[in-house]
C-alpha cells in the first residue's frame, strides 16, 4: 500500500513547517539564554563590588529617573534574589531548548524516512 504523492507532498510540507518552526525558536531559546547569563554575570560583579565596600560607604540605586540611598544588605539580597531569579530562568529554557532539539531532530528523521521508504 502506497500512500498517494499529494499527500506524501503534504505531510512532509507540515513536517517541514515543524521542524523550520523549532530551528526559529530554538534560536530564540539560545538568545534568552545567552542574555540571561549576561545579566546574571553582571549581578556577579556587581555583587563582588558591593560585598568589598565598607560598611558605611553610602550605596545608590536607581529608580526610574532618580536615585535612592539604599542599604548594602538590601543591595545584596536584591542582587542575590535576581541572580536565583534569572538561574530558574535558564533552567526552565534549558528544559524547553531540549524538548525543541528533539522535536526537530525527529522532524528531520521523519521526512529522511519519508524519502527513502517512497524511493525517491
Amino acid at each position: 500500500m502506497s500512500i498517494p504523492n499529494e499527500a506524501l507532498q503534504k505531510l512532509v510540507q507540515e513536517i517541514e513547517t515543524q521542524a523550520i518552526t523549532a530551528q526559529r525558536e530554538i534560536n530564540v531559546v539560545k538568545a534568552a539564554i545567552a542574555s540571561k547569563q549576561r545579566d546574571i554575570r553582571m549581578l556577579e560583579l556587581t555583587s563582588t563590588e558591593v560585598k568589598q565596600l565598607s560598611k558605611d560607604t553610602k550605596v545608590y540605586e536607581g529608580v526610574g529617573k532618580m536615585f535612592m540611598l539604599a542599604p548594602t544588605n538590601n543591595v545584596q539580597t536584591r542582587l542575590a534574589s535576581e541572580t536565583a531569579e534569572l538561574k530558574s530562568d535558564i533552567s526552565s529554557l534549558n528544559k524547553k531548548l531540549h524538548y525543541l532539539e528533539t522535536t526537530h531532530k525527529n522532524s528531520r528523521e521523519h521526512i529522511d524516512q519519508i524519502f527513502k521508504s517512497s524511493g525517491r
